[in-house]
């Protein structure tokens, strides 16, 4: 598998990040990059064309970096453009607070697909048509596309199988990735296996990229574990509830790469909503400054639990990027060659010491947030009818029956295959063993604590109690 991309490779990284010289390299990068970002957005093409091997970011950039300041006064084009819907749909959420009236949700809907624009990166229409980009370009082989639609075909099996399995009462809690499968198996194959991966509680698809075994994800949802996989196993990180903080982790994570003098990189990723957290803006900040081999990978799904993403931003995701330093672009997240292509531009951006650049994946949550949220309290049937003929899996295959690049025979293998999974998932959850009760207090201090002895050794007489109790209750009947 190749891939063609306009990002240019510098010089190797410079093992740490301290000094005159790192630190003067830094602030060039970060001085070009917001400079690209711009002008991009002011010619309505990606902000990550500054990427572009055909010149050195710094001369590209110097330029508009100059004419930054009247830009006010020559947006007549179509930055002015841009700008003025973002207002408008601002001041119109501002005049009239959102409800849960089907004609505002109508106009979030609107609003967003607006946004997605010519600036947006494609290569597979919704139709399942090849089309081309100008800033990234993927040649992938016929094995390699049909491996491609298998991963995205049996993430969402999975992802199907433990839905069923919480409605069972078999898992606490369950998030689905339906609709997002092409954003995490484009970004996920596009990871070298020294990469390493930052996930929130939904990225199933990438787990599945990086070799996880997929029963070993529902032992967090069970209540049975804490995570059940080793992180360094596969470079990806257990899963994170709380919503932005692995964004920082992954900062810190690349700033070590950087002091370690490592070609690796890392992807963080997270949702719209974790847009708004404030951990998300220090960690901006900080992979900036540092110019940390970090991609930000966010798959924009339009809702934040039951809040559109409109209402948390004036402008689309990606072009907050600007405003640290580094480049942002938006690629169609229910295409999973866009997504691959990209990704893989990004990284290889990050590993040839550019710093950060941050994508956003422009896709949709097809179900609720999790199994806890009505999804049909706020979003209208039609708008889901309207994403679901975009539906990642159907472009792909699609593609691959026009263009004869699989036979029935394929389709049909990966149907049992499919179904051999789902039966295999259900068995192993119904057999998955309960945790060691004493266990929790393993691993608390490397060398033991005499507090934590004493608090085994309470908790300890305390459950004796209970088989004590049940003895003395059988004995009397």
């Amino acid at each position: 598998m190749t891939v063609e991309s306009t990002a240019a490779r510098s010089k190797p990284r410079r093992s740490g990040t301290g000094g005159k010289r790192a630190t003067k390299k830094s602030a060039s990068a970060q001085t070009d990059a917001g400079s690209t970002t711009a002008a991009s957005t002011a010619n309505g093409t990606t902000a990550a064309n500054g990427a572009s091997g055909k010149q050195s970011p710094a001369r590209k950039t110097a330029k508009p970096a100059k004419t930054a300041k009247p830009a006010k006064a020559a947006a007549s084009g179509p930055a002015r453009k841009t700008a003025k819907p973002a207002k408008t749909a601002k001041a119109s959420a501002t005049r009239k607070p959102a409800t849960k009236t089907g004609s505002s949700r109508k106009a979030s809907s609107t609003a967003q697909q607006a946004e997605s624009g010519p600036e947006l990166v494609q290569l597979l229409t919704p139709e399942g048509e090849r089309v081309e980009h100008p800033d990234y370009s993927i040649d992938l082989s016929a094995e390699e596309l049909r491996g491609l639609y298998r991963d995205m075909v049996l993430t969402r099996r999975f992802d199907a199988e433990a839905t069923s399995l919480q409605r069972q009462g078999e898992l606490g809690l369950w998030a689905s990735l339906l609709g997002q499968e092409a954003a995490q198996i484009g970004s996920g194959r596009a990871l070298r296996d020294d990469d390493y991966v930052f996930p929130t509680y939904r990225e199933h698809g990438v787990a599945w990229c990086r070799g996880v075994d997929p029963t070993k994800l529902l032992g967090m949802f069970r209540g049975v574990n804490n995570g059940g996989w080793d992180p360094a196993s596969n470079n990806f990180h257990l899963y994170t509830i709380v919503i932005g903080s692995q964004v920082l982790h992954a900062t810190g994570y690349g700033m070590g790469i950087n002091l370690d003098g490592s070609d690796s990189a890392v992807i963080a990723y997270f949702g719209d909503g974790a847009s708004s957290q404030g951990d998300v803006a220090e960690a901006f900040t900080f992979s900036a400054v540092y110019n940390a081999p970090v991609v930000f990978f966010c798959q924009n799904n339009q809702w934040a639990i039951s809040e559109p993403a409109e209402r948390q931003s004036r402008v689309p995701i990606y072009q907050r990027a600007s405003g640290f330093g580094f480049p942002g672009v938006r690629v169609d997240g229910n295409d999973v060659l866009a997504c691959l292509a990209v990704t893989r531009a990004a990284v290889e951006r990050a590993r040839s010491g550019q710093g950060p650049m941050l994508v956003e994946a422009f896709t949709y949550r097809m179900g609720a947030h999790t199994t806890s949220d009505d999804p049909t309290r706020y979003r209208r049937d039609e708008e889901r009818a309207e994403w679901e003929a975009k539906d990642p899996i159907a472009r792909l295959r699609a593609y691959l029956e026009r263009d004869g690049l699989a036979d029935p025979e394929f389709f049909e293998a990966l149907e049992e295959e499919s179904e051999a999974m789902g039966k295999h998932v259900r068995e192993s959850i119904r057999t998955m063993p309960d945790p060691d009760t004493m266990a929790i207090f393993e691993n608390v201090y490397a060398d033991g604590h005499a507090l934590v002895d004493e608090e085994r050794a309470q908790f300890a007489e305390y459950l004796a109690s209970f088989a004590e109790s049940a003895e003395s209750e059988e004995g009397a009947r």
